[in-house]
């Protein structure tokens, strides 16, 4: 008897759903049994660190508020805004504990605080504790020379979790950009979680470079060549981007440093309510006793250059557009001797120390070694001498987050020429009462074609546009962050248990 060809079919597919069945079920219970371990083991973790924090409260019987920066020797303008924001706190609150998550393993905790005297001049009203974290190359861009932002990322995750079980906060500032460490003090670490940010890791004009296939620093021409390594590249940013955005958008405080940062961050983290702008802290009133008079008398003119070695500074610009504009002062009436550039800056690291080597050697190679002058981690007081005898103040950085350094340079009353993107463009050299304050290039020609305009004014002319300058900044003062910070921070500081 044969049965009709519909039944036949209707018990094939019984019995093929039976077959998947008996094979989905061991593993849908094996992936039901793996996640119940994967909470059991958070919450284990979890209980344990609380444990850990509840033990240090009942010791010290206060609260304490703890910052992540790998880098606080560094002498940059994200540690200057790190000595700021803890001197802001602990002049408001009394009460409270303040440590500092650092990898800096070869200096001891009152060298740190003495260096933030010496290169800010900013001493803190109390002392605060040094967490040394032994694993900071964890993050050092040198160790991923490919994928380097999720390298990075993944890095910062381990070292965030030993200074997690090195210490156990009550809240937690991210002050260097390691949105991956958010959650991980949040949801296991049990802690209220903050962060400023200066950079985004990941921006929509590094996804347009790559999309156009323009070279730069951190797109080599051997990817921008190739359409297939830029389309890769593409995929892999964006995916990294909605990482980011995950990891950042569990922040209960975002606070950015300018408008560029703020409209980044905006887009990829979408909490426009948690979000704030607070301009990091200049030290504008340090540098107003630089005397602000005509300039007409010198015999020569100084360029000064206030920033880091790290590549994306652009250096290399700085020097060649420095060379052409010997070029064409040997050219005309003027002599090259009548102007040189000096270039300022912290070295973090040996990797740094090389690339400033390198840049000696450009200088070399270009025979214009003999006018350049490179000053490495200066004293404050020695980098406030430069300030006063430069006649302009030079910045190349493409899409500078902020520039602490531009800032400083039209406090002390300098022709600022800064690179047209980001914070600068933005924030900064914007007109002031309607009166000029700056100059802004974006390639070596216009900055070469700008210093000589900047030399070629009248005296009064110059004049003006500094005291422009000064003028204009006095938003970026020390007092104007701490006030903008302490209103930022409140919400937050009201929720610690006294």
């Amino acid at each position: 008897m044969c049965l009709p060809a519909d039944l036949l079919s209707a018990h094939s597919f019984v019995s093929l759903c039976r077959l998947l069945w008996k094979l989905l079920l061991p593993l849908v219970f094996l992936c039901v049994l793996l996640i119940a371990t994967l909470v059991l083991l958070v919450l284990a973790v979890r209980l344990w660190l609380q444990s850990r924090r509840n033990a240090r409260r009942a010791r010290d019987s206060r609260p304490t508020v703890a910052f992540f920066h790998p880098y606080c020797n560094a002498g940059g303008g994200g540690e200057r805004v790190l000595w700021c924001a803890i001197r802001a706190l602990q002049n408001r609150y009394v009460d409270i504990n303040f440590v500092v998550y650092t990898g800096d393993l070869g200096v001891t905790g009152q060298q740190i605080l003495d260096g933030a005297r010496r290169r800010f001049n900013i001493v803190l009203p109390r002392p605060v504790q040094f967490v040394f974290l032994r694993h900071r190359q964890l993050v050092e861009p040198s160790l991923f020379p490919h994928f380097t932002l999720l390298g990075q990322s993944i890095g910062s995750i381990f070292l965030g979790w030993e200074a997690l079980t090195e210490f156990v906060p009550d809240l937690y500032i991210d002050s260097m950009g390691y949105a991956f460490t958010l959650p991980l003090f949040r949801y296991l670490g049990g802690c209220s979680v903050g962060c400023y940010i200066h950079y985004p890791t990941i921006s929509t004009d590094m996804l347009s470079v790559v999309t156009e296939r323009n070279p730069r620093f951190n797109n080599p021409n051997y990817v921008s060549n190739s359409l297939f390594l830029s389309a890769f590249k593409v995929v892999y940013y964006c995916l990294f981007a909605l990482l980011y955005s995950m990891a950042g958008s569990c922040s209960d405080l975002i606070m950015v440093n300018s408008s560029w940062t703020l409209d980044h961050i905006l887009s990829l983290w979408r909490a426009p309510n948690r979000t704030s702008v607070v301009y990091p802290p200049c030290d504008v009133g340090a540098f107003l006793d630089v005397p602000l008079e005509e300039d007409g008398d010198r015999k020569s003119h100084s360029i000064v250059s206030i920033g880091q070695f790290r590549p994306e500074k652009d250096h290399r610009l700085q020097i060649r557009a420095f060379k052409k504009v010997l070029d064409r002062r040997r050219e005309g009436t003027v002599g090259r001797e009548a102007l040189k550039l000096v270039l300022i800056g912290g070295c973090r690291n040996q990797e740094d120390e090389d690339r400033v080597l390198i840049l000696r050697g450009l200088c070399q190679e270009l025979g214009v070694a003999d006018r350049v002058e490179f000053k490495l981690n200066v004293p404050f007081e020695e980098l406030k001498r430069e300030m006063a005898e430069a006649t302009v103040g030079l910045h190349t950085m493409w899409n500078e987050h902020f520039g602490i350094g531009v800032v400083e340079c039209m406090a002390a009353g300098k022709v600022i020429l800064a690179h047209k993107s980001g914070g600068p463009k933005l924030d900064i050299v914007v007109p002031f009462e309607g009166g000029q304050t700056g100059f802004l290039a974006n390639d070596e020609d216009s900055y070469a074609e700008a210093i000589e305009q900047i030399l070629a004014l009248p005296p009064a002319s110059r004049l003006q546009i500094r005291r422009n300058a000064r003028q204009s900044v006095a938003r970026f003062s020390d007092q104007e962050f701490e006030a903008c910070f302490l209103a930022a921070m409140e919400p937050l500081m009201g929720t610690l248990e006294r």
